[in-house]
């Protein structure tokens, strides 16, 4: 998971050997929910799945977050479970901006505390000539309560990836040994019967969208 062009696409590629379509331009290419083709890593078989960015282009983050919400609430449902999740985030960006924060509140409760064991959150596009400006603001992402601290200190890890395909399957491979997990909004949706309004990261939405609706008021 992570936002529209942070490289989720093409690190399933790398790790898998799969020819999933990425974006090169300036919209969103990932619209549904995809998988890759399966592969063997460390003895096991792995399956990645691909998921749009919270902040898609063409469609509503209301619509992207219910479609994702829903296909995992039926994996759970015939009983297929997560092994770990990995949250891609653009290094190369200059700053985190406030649609990135917003966006990571709503990964956050849709995983829930108990899954942060399993979460990697994995820096990507970070420039050879660059690496001590990458790691200054690795530095600040795992430290800044604003960030990724709590998730961190909850027992999820950062690492980095560097493009090549050895890379992939290594960060990949730190889950392999990890035991299954069931995310918060799966239990929500299947075992307490909720709909989408009613899960934590449905009522995260809610305030996400008002807070933006606040801000374009002020603005105006």
């Amino acid at each position: 998971m992570g936002v529209t062009g942070s490289g989720k696409t093409t690190f399933i590629n790398c790790a898998s050997e799969s020819d999933l379509p990425v974006g090169r331009g300036l919209e969103s290419c990932t619209v549904d929910v995809q998988m890759s083709k399966p592969f063997y890593l460390n003895q096991r078989m792995v399956t990645l799945i691909d998921t749009p960015g919270f902040d898609d282009t063409n469609r509503k983050e209301r619509d992207i977050l219910t479609h994702i919400s829903a296909y995992l609430a039926n994996t759970y449902e015939q009983g297929v479970k997560l092994t770990g999740i990995i949250y891609m985030h653009r290094i190369s960006d200059t700053r985190m901006t406030g649609t990135s924060r917003r966006n990571f509140r709503l990964f956050r409760e849709l995983c829930g505390e108990d899954a942060f064991q399993n979460i990697l959150i994995v820096t990507n596009m970070g420039r050879d000539d660059d690496l001590e400006a990458c790691s200054d603001k690795e530095r600040q992402l795992a430290t800044d309560d604003k960030y990724y601290k709590p998730m961190l200190d909850g027992g999820a890890r950062m690492v980095r990836h560097d493009g090549t395909p050895a890379s992939a399957k290594a960060i990949v491979g730190q889950l392999n040994g990890k035991g299954e997990v069931t995310l918060v909004g799966q239990r929500e949706i299947v075992d307490e019967h909720k709909d989408f309004s009613g899960t934590a990261v449905g009522k995260e939405l809610t305030r996400v969208l008002k807070e933006q609706a606040d801000e374009y008021d002020t603005e105006l």
